[in-house]
Order: C-alpha cells, then structure tokens, then sequence
C-alpha cells in the first residue's frame, strides 16, 4: 500500500521547477496555470529569485504547491497513471495538505494557488512582525516539548505547532516565551532549541485572525464550487486521521491555521493502516521524518527531477 505525500514550507528553492518545465508540457502547463490564477509571475521567481521574494509566505506557499503538482503531473501524463490507481492515502505538512487535496481532486489547480496566496498573507499579516516567533527542538519527543512550553509560556502563548518525528518537535508563540524556551530547553532534557527564521508563528492560536480569513475563503469556494470529495482519504494534519468528506475537510482546514501539525502521528497511522511506501512530490524533507516516525520497515522516495520521476515509473 501506498501514500503520496507533499511538503512544506522551507521546501522551496530558487530554480525549483525549471528543469521540469523544460522537459515537460504537463508540468509547463501547471505553472502557466498557477501564473494565470495569481495573476503573477510566480514560476519566473520560482526560477531566477530574488531568494528573499521566493520565501515570503504568499509565494512560497502556491510555488511549492505548484512544483508538487507539476511533479505528479509529470509522472501522471509519463506513465499513463491515475492517483488512485497508486495510492491508498495522500497527505502533506501543512501546506502541503492543500497540495494533496489538489492531488487528490477536492480543489482544482486554479483554486488552490488562489488559497494559498490568500493564506499566505493572512498568515503573515495575523501578528505583526517581531511579536512572535517559532523554534525547532532537537532530541525532543512530543512530551517533553509540551511541558518545556507549558513551562514557558508564563501568561503568554507558547504551544507545539509541529510535531515532526520522534526527535523534533517545533513550538510556535510569543517571541518573549519561545526565547525563554530556548534558554531553558536543557533543563527539560532537551538537546537544543534553535529560533526558526520564519516571519510569523505558525499553528498556534496567535493566528486566529488567519483562520477567520480562511474559513470565509472556504465558504466562499464551497458557494461556488462544492469541495469535492478527494479520490483517495487525506490523513488531516489536526486529527491525524483519515478524512473524505467535504465538510470536515473545510473545518480542518480552518482548524489546522491554529492547530497542531500531527506529521509524527500521521506517518505511523498510515504505516499501521498498511502503507509500506510513502513517495514525497516536490522535496525530500518529509521522507526522513516518515522513516523516523513510521519505522525502518517503510520505504520512502523523493521524486524531484525527470530522473526521479522516470526511475520511479520503472519501479511502478
């Protein structure tokens, strides 16, 4: 059994797509697509940079949706294969749960870099600059950060927004209670605390206002294009759970801009549902932390490039 994954945020890169675009029209076709939508030239910044306009949240988030798409889009119109022909589940951190509900067919291309852009600014415009912060904990599992947060958040808001594997969990709040965090991650049995170079604290409640925007954007696309059911389930970020219909997926959409990212939890559900391979579209950042989360026992693959894509196929 098999799941297809897509990742997020700190995935892009300048230069991401270009090779692909030159070696397929399927792939062209999605960043002609995603240009047209946005009204931008995304793919162009996507290919030339500036590295420092790439990595703002309202263009990071449709380019790395865009060049995962494309990825499977290429492997699709390569090999003639059709999603739920290969896959048993699709799922992607954070973002990346757009991207696997695009995949999937619950949201056209156009809509979901639409989506993105405008949750992109709605996250970056929640908190002002300097308010809040993020930071990575090394050699931390899930109950150790949470009582490192617990313990720092001293009236202000600090939380898990990711949990990524068994070795690194990522806290989301104010700036003040994520330095203090930092500073008192030995004391909690933790081998470090890094601050994240991020513009805004993720999936924690300070972005509330970003899931209040979100919901109306969803209700808004559900009046005029009903969700459609995904053609395979979506392991959800929230819930960690497998989920079909169009309804929940709105709200845990909504949800998921506060909540925590269960990325651990749902590696090792796929695995324990059956899933024996997981392939990643667009990058190789969630292969490490499945591996580490679901078991040795699990073969992971990262399809970036032509050569990828074709190896793989073989494979298929």
């Amino acid at each position: 059994m098999r799941a297809f994954i897509f990742p997020g945020q700190g995935s892009q890169a300048v230069g991401m797509g270009r090779d692909l675009a030159a070696a397929s029209a399927a792939a062209k076709a999605v960043f002609q697509e995603v240009d047209e939508a946005l009204g931008q030239n995304l793919f162009r910044l996507m290919c030339d940079g500036p590295e420092e306009a790439l990595t703002l949240t309202e263009n990071a988030q449709p380019a790395i949706m865009a060049n995962a798409i494309a990825t499977l889009r290429v492997l699709e119109a390569e090999g003639g294969v059709k999603l739920a022909d290969k896959a048993a589940f699709v799922a992607g951190h954070s973002l990346g749960e757009y991207t696997a509900l695009c995949a999937a067919g619950s949201f056209d291309l156009a809509t979901t870099a639409s989506l993105l852009k405008l949750r992109g600014r709605a996250m970056q415009a929640a908190v002002p600059v300097g308010v809040g912060a993020m930071a990575a904990l090394l050699g931390a599992d899930i109950e150790k950060a949470e009582k490192l947060a617990e313990a720092a958040a001293q009236g202000e808001t600090c939380t898990v927004a990711n949990d990524n594997d068994p070795t690194q969990v990522v806290i989301s709040g104010h700036l003040a209670a994520i330095e203090r965090a930092i500073a008192m991650a030995k004391d909690h049995g933790i081998k470090r605390g890094i601050q994240l170079p991020v513009s805004a604290p993720f999936h924690c409640p300070l972005m509330q206002p970003a899931a209040d925007a979100m919901a109306q954007a969803l209700a808004e696309i559900g009046a005029q294009t009903a969700i459609q059911a995904p053609a395979v389930p979506l392991f959800a970020n929230v819930t960690a759970a497998p989920v079909s219909d169009a309804d929940q997926i709105r709200a845990q959409l909504v949800e998921q801009v506060t909540g925590r990212v269960r990325w651990r939890e749902s590696a090792a559900a796929m695995a324990a549902a059956g899933v024996t391979e997981f392939a990643e579209f667009g990058g190789k950042v969630l292969s490490p932390m499945v591996k580490r989360s679901a078991g040795a026992d699990v073969n992971t693959v990262s399809l970036i490039n032509m050569d990828d894509i074709e190896a793989y196929l073989g494979a298929l």
